[in-house]
């Protein structure tokens, strides 16, 4: 049975799933999301006196998205209209947008409609609703789990507010598990469960932060537990472990969830914090993230965070790559965390990155500068006629194979990109730098920098 509709008989409820069952009938009842949802909070208060307006809810699997959308729905007079970007079209948005019109003419009556996973329509879809909610003819709530700065269109994102829904806590998860266990009307409580308080933090850890996950699993687990003679149930952790087997890690390898952890990975390195760099590499690879593309990160990090501090770093990413393309998965999974561990113990440097922005921009503003002549090739007549080459010095005629020769425009004389930090190798670079810039002073007969 929906949560909302009429009531029909009582031999139906059962049939509905636990986490439908044991949704929250008033804010009171709703676990979690205080930061939005306490008593003097704006949304509270808002839902309270029925003037939410079109809102975003963003959260993670089995925040409550759909159950707040709900409970707002319970406070308002509006009509509630849940809609699912999965199976839903243009032809079904212009159905529902016609009901709401006609409800509104004939009524009086606003419709509240719930878009859930909103992040799925495309922009034509979401450019739909835009004169609907801007007329008033709908109130907009729309559920993602992905991030809205990139997934609605920024039109329909100004004309709704977003709220940030978060994992649940562990107290949260264990609050609504033991509410389950012992709800006798809408859980699980005529079932006469017993459980230490292990279990239900050994439980409610296994969920991640989704209540939906938790409830789903204990009632999986429940099922499968015998009453002993005096007709109860014991919840032991590792009838829990063999009902639910394998824990499942909150993973999308194309949504936000992707590009935190990956995100996660590259900052530990570069913080060269070993144990976070190896929690977050195993992390993603135990979630079924493609190696190569974590190795393919990794190869990025050697060149813009470690660069020329240690060149070994690319050496150490590069192997990496052909070990695990050799051994597979699990043995190419050591490879990686070999690397990992190099990398974020290596000297840091991002003189390299630093010297590609400085070299692109100064091509930005001063982009046809000429070569100069003395290192043009000359392979025509014509161009020996017009001094291309003359004057070019061939370096290893030379002591220390130095020869002054200006190589960059005329225009640039003397600017640099490239600034050595004083960490790794580049203390030997920065010595080599230091003694071409003072030859080049010399010959130019100035100070140098």
């Amino acid at each position: 049975m929906e949560l909302f509709e009429q009531e029909g008989s009582s031999s139906q409820k059962p049939k509905a799933p636990l986490a439908d069952r044991l949704r929250p009938e008033s804010l009171e009842e709703f676990v979690g999301q205080t930061h939005i949802l306490a008593p003097a909070k704006p949304l509270y208060e808002s839902i309270k006196a029925d003037r939410v307006g079109s809102i975003i809810l963003w959260g993670p699997p089995g925040s409550g998205k759909t159950t707040l959308a709900r409970l707002i729905a319970a406070y308002s007079k509006a009509e509630f209209e849940p809609f699912s970007a999965v199976t839903a079209g243009i032809k079904e948005i212009k159905a529902v947008i016609g009901h709401a019109d006609r409800r509104l003419v004939i009524q009086g009556r606003k419709t509240i409609l719930f878009v859930d996973e909103i992040h799925r329509f495309n922009k034509a879809q979401q450019d739909a609703f835009l004169p609907h909610v801007e007329a008033g003819t709908i109130e907009l709530i729309g559920a993602t789990t992905e991030n809205p700065s990139f997934e609605v269109i920024s039109a329909l994102l100004s004309r709704c507010r977003v709220y940030t829904l978060n994992a649940l806590s562990l107290e949260n998860i264990s609050a609504i598990v033991e509410r389950a266990i012992t709800d006798k009307e809408r859980g699980l409580g005529e079932m006469n469960i017993t459980f230490d308080n292990n279990v239900l933090e050994h439980f409610s850890a296994l969920a991640d932060g989704d209540a939906r996950v938790a409830l789903n699993r204990l009632e999986f687990a429940v099922e499968h537990v015998e009453p002993d003679k005096s007709g109860k149930r014991m919840l032991t952790i590792e009838l829990i472990n063999e009902a639910i087997q394998k824990k499942s890690l909150l993973y999308d390898k194309h949504g936000d969830q992707h590009f935190n952890l990956i995100s996660a990975l590259h900052k530990s390195l570069r913080a060269s914090d070993v144990d976070a760099s190896l929690y977050w590499l195993y992390r993603m690879l135990t979630a079924g993230e493609d190696a190569l593309y974590i190795v393919r990160r990794m190869i990025r990090f050697a060149i813009e965070d470690i660069g020329l501090a240690d060149p070994r770093a690319l050496q150490i990413a590069l192997a990496a790559k052909e070990t695990y393309h050799f051994l597979g998965s699990p043995e190419g999974d050591l490879a990686l965390g070999q690397a990992a561990i190099y990398m974020a113990l290596a000297p840091k440097s991002n003189s390299i990155y630093m010297a590609e922005k400085a070299a692109k921009k100064a091509i930005e503003d001063n982009p046809d500068f000429p070569a100069p002549l003395q290192i043009r090739n000359a392979p025509t007549g014509l161009m020996k006629e017009l001094d291309y080459g003359k004057g070019y010095k061939y370096a290893h005629d030379y002591s220390d194979a130095f020869a002054y020769m200006e190589c960059l425009p005329d225009e640039m004389t003397g600017q640099r990109f490239y600034h050595p930090t004083d960490r790794g190798l580049e203390v030997k670079l920065k010595e080599k730098l230091d003694w071409w810039l003072k030859k080049m002073a010399q010959e130019r007969g100035k100070k140098p920098d």
